[in-house]
């Protein structure tokens, strides 16, 4: 299994933090991956996101997440202060072969969305029979 953030402007955004002393900014989709037996699990926090504006797709082993996360604000309010990310953001995770994309599951749950990707039959462990010399022997695989 393989997991990889594509972010052409991480580099970049590393350079020019270390030049111009800045901060640079978050990820919009921070997320946390992790394996529970035979299930990879992956979280992404999405709050403020509505539900209906996020998108999956997997093409090849490559899970893509869009989501739009739009102002609350209503037009003509004059807006103080914006620190919060509004927009449309995307994230892509580049899945091994050892998971079954066919059977992804997505809930989202307080701002977080979750996606279950259960480990391939063919990648998990099994027994083979071995035949000959008194008969038939399994070992474990």
């Amino acid at each position: 299994m393989m997991l990889m953030r594509t972010d052409p402007f991480r580099e970049l955004d590393r350079l020019t933090q270390q030049l111009m002393g800045t901060t640079a900014r978050p990820a919009a989709m921070p997320m946390d991956a992790y394996r529970e037996g035979d299930t990879f699990v992956v979280e992404l926090d999405l709050p403020g996101v509505d539900p209906e504006s996020i998108d999956l797709d997997v093409e090849r082993n490559v899970l893509t997440v869009k989501a739009e996360r739009r102002s609350r604000a209503g037009e003509g309010a004059e807006v103080l202060i914006a620190e919060r990310l509004t927009g449309s953001f995307s994230r892509q995770m580049f899945l091994g072969e050892t998971l079954d994309t066919e059977r992804i599951d997505a809930s989202y749950d307080a701002g977080v969305l979750r996606l279950t990707v259960p480990v391939a039959e063919q990648a998990k462990p099994r027994k083979i029979s071995i035949t000959g010399g008194g008969g038939p022997k399994e070992i474990g695989g």
